[in-house]
């Protein structure tokens, strides 16, 4: 039983899209369908690689039914063993318990976010509420808790691994409420069932909204700005769903990219506003239960509110740290944020537009202002940011030098989509490390935005490899044209694969405690290191070559790109904070607060913390807010900003140590990377920077200061 697994599959229900795949012809019988399982026994592929071209949507249901069946046996064997209870008895045998069903929900969930249809959404609404009993039935159980809170005092004769093991488990039984008396576990559970089935609709409901909510253009005139490209792909979109005209589909965030490029400021106001009010019926009465739900928990638990219980197992530790960091940063935020806006006010006045700026002008004339102070354009760039050469001649490049990785790709192993690339990670002595699929382009039945995930995770107990991918939503060309990335599409490759080394570096015994099982104002601190190797020179230079010349960048237009990073990120860092100030502020309510007007909540939110700028809006405002009410990032999504201090400190640090060197890489891999969590994840850092991290770096890694 992978402790962090069970907790992930019913609070982590990301968005989902659908797509359609063959139909059985007749339902397989209970027979029939355990016969022909590949999900039943492990994989016999290289690394316990999952065989993708034998699993489909009728296997989940029997595995999970007969996974959490077998795993509830193992746990009673467990709990009724008259022994006296030991690291051995206990705790060991319950990290092992559970393979069927791990493995399960592991494919499963990568899946409903790669490949969804109605068919795995109708699954997914339905085990959430099941797989939370199943973790109920485990962690509420008397017996069980009283063997691990045994050994849990008396664990000092146990090795630090162990130890640190044994304190996951005793904290997650507490933290789930096994000490709590039989009536309030009664009613633990009833919330628990309720909060997965309305995070499952938090999901699904956006996944109906985004779909739904597309703005149908007739005519061509109004979409002025955009290439003629662009302009076809989008007649491309309304044919295909039966419209005549322009279809423009949303992005997950309040800001949408297309504003950037239309003239027309009233068509900009219609995206913008149907973006800020995607599924505002029918999410708003599930957040506020959510919200309610989550603090009658909290209380229940013996916690002020739910921030207070979700901050406690974080870096952060309370509250008033995460308010702390955000409070200490609105100010140079927000003065840049003014600076950028009364340039953006100016290229208004100079187009005819004497209004006062509103939130749907921001990126069409920010754009305005980059091209006057770069003389900057997409098309100038992209043609030297073509996929292949920045993955294998940038990325890879990067991480050989760092690290001593290759990279070979094969075409042997099976994948869920034919756009999935696999590839053998090798150590410098030709050492297998692990497994790296990448997943890039965007598509029908696949989540919005750009993830990591484990399908193996690192561990000595079962003696595996890791097996991890990479997913972005790129626009995938025609055939035969090149994928030309954006800068910003560059800097996300190489975000992502920090997390996939995060997982692929893991040298933990347990998989409860491996690779990327962190803390999250943690883990997205590898990811955010690795971005600043994309302009390291040295890197960027091999790898930014005109994809048909093969010529390198001009020296001038590379000194624009790189000067360009650092624009636009007052706007950046306030619509960041804004969303993390809603997430926060609406888990600091207690049980008994109610909440009538959800604009009214989030306009006083944003208030109290100085961040009520309306030409900024949240970036992701509460209904279509997934991180925080339909993923596992309630009360954490100030997590990105909390792990970039962390990031910036450290890529200061090793640049002032020689920079793009194996040496650094080899310390920073084994101090940090190969941890897991195995250790107290702030003195981890201490012991590879030398001294607690300071935000000076952030500040100017953000040009917030000079």
């Amino acid at each position: 039983m992978r402790m962090t697994l069970l907790a992930s599959t019913v609070s982590a229900v990301l968005l989902l899209s659908s797509c359609s795949e063959p139909a059985f012809i007749g339902k397989p019988s209970q027979r029939e369908t355990t016969s022909m399982n590949a999900l039943l026994s492990a994989s016999p592929l290289l690394f316990k690689a999952p065989p993708f071209d034998q699993i489909n949507s009728a296997n989940y249901e029997p595995a999970f039914d007969l996974g959490m069946r077998q795993e509830l046996a193992e746990i009673n064997a467990i709990a009724t063993n008259p022994e006296m209870a030991t690291f051995t008895n206990t705790v060991l045998p319950m990290e092992k318990s559970g393979e069927l069903l791990e493995r399960t929900s592991t494919i499963f969930f990568a899946l409903s976010e790669l490949i969804s249809d109605a068919e795995l959404q109708r699954i997914e609404a339905d085990i959430a509420p099941k797989l939370a009993a199943h973790s109920d039935a485990i962690y509420l159980n008397a017996m069980l808790f009283e063997r691990v809170a045994a050994i849990y005092h008396n664990k000092a004769s146990l090795d630090p691994e162990d130890q640190k093991l044994v304190d996951e488990y005793y904290r997650a039984f507490v933290r789930a409420g096994a000490h709590l008396s039989a009536q309030q576990k009664q009613q633990i559970r009833q919330i628990n069932t309720q909060l997965s089935s309305l995070e499952t609709a938090f999901s699904q409901n956006l996944l109906a909204a985004t779909q739904q909510d597309v703005i149908l253009v007739r005519d061509k005139q109004e979409l002025a700005g955009l290439k003629e490209s662009e302009i076809n792909t989008l007649a491309a979109a309304a044919q295909q769903a039966g419209q005549s005209g322009y279809l423009i589909s949303l992005v997950n965030t309040t800001r949408q990219p297309i504003l950037s490029r239309l003239q027309n400021r009233d068509l900009r106001e219609k995206i913008w506003r149907q973006s800020a009010h995607r599924a505002k019926d029918t999410n708003g009465p599930v957040l506020l239960k959510l919200v309610q739900l989550r603090a009658q928990k909290a209380n229940l638990l013996g916690y002020a509110n739910w921030a207070s219980f979700a901050t406690e197992e974080q870096m952060a530790s309370t509250p008033d740290a995460v308010f702390k960091m955000i409070d200490e940063l609105v100010p140079q935020a927000l003065a840049k944020t003014k600076l950028e806006a009364a340039d953006i006010q100016t290229q208004m006045r100079a187009g005819g537009i004497n209004d006062d700026l509103q939130p749907w002008d921001w990126a069409y004339y920010a754009e305005k202002v980059r091209l006057a102070k770069y003389k900057l354009d997409d098309d100038q760039v992209k043609p030297y940011f073509e996929l292949n050469a920045v993955l294998q001649n940038g990325l890879f490049f990067a991480m050989q030098k760092l690290y001593g990785l290759r990279f070979k790709e094969r075409h042997d192993l099976p994948v869920y989509h034919p756009d999935v690339r696999v590839f053998d990670v090798l150590n410098q002595d030709d050492s297998a490390l692990g497994l790296f699929y990448l997943d890039v382009y965007a598509r029908e039945g696949k989540a919005g935005g750009a993830w990591m995930d484990e399908l193996v995770s690192q561990n000595f107990l079962r003696s595996e490899k890791p097996v991890v991918f990479n997913a972005l939503n790129l626009v995938k060309p025609a055939d035969g044209q090149p994928t030309l990335l954006s800068f910003d599409e560059t800097t996300t490759l190489f975000h992502e694969f920090g997390h996939a080394a995060h997982g692929l570096f893991s040298q933990v015994k347990y998989p409860t405690l491996a690779g990327t099982a962190t803390a999250s104002d943690f883990v997205e601190f590898p990811s955010q290191f690795n971005e600043d190797w994309a302009i390291e020179p040295s890197v960027i230079a091999n790898y930014a070559k005109h994809y048909q010349t093969g010529e390198a960048m001009p020296t001038k237009l590379l000194d624009k790109v790189l000067a360009a990073v650092k624009f636009n990120q007052g706007y950046d860092t306030t619509e960041y904070l804004a969303a993390a100030v809603l997430d926060m502020e609406w888990h600091m309510l207690s049980s008994n607060d109610t909440v009538s007007d959800l604009a009214a909540f989030e306009q006083q939110a944003l208030a109290k913390h100085g961040l009520d700028y309306s030409p900024v809006p949240p970036r992701y405002k509460s209904t279509y807010f997934s991180h925080s009410f339909g993923g596992g990032y309630a009360a954490a999504y100030y997590a990105y900003l909390w792990s970039e201090v962390l990031a910036a400190d450290a890529f200061a640090f090793i640049q002032q140590h020689g920079g793009l060197t194996l040496k650094n890489g080899e310390t920073f891999r084994q101090q940090v990377l190969s941890k897991g969590n195995t250790e107290d994840l702030m003195q981890s850092y201490e012991n590879y920077r030398g001294q607690p991290p300071s935000i000076d770096a952030l500040l100017k890694r953000r040009g917030l200061v000079p």
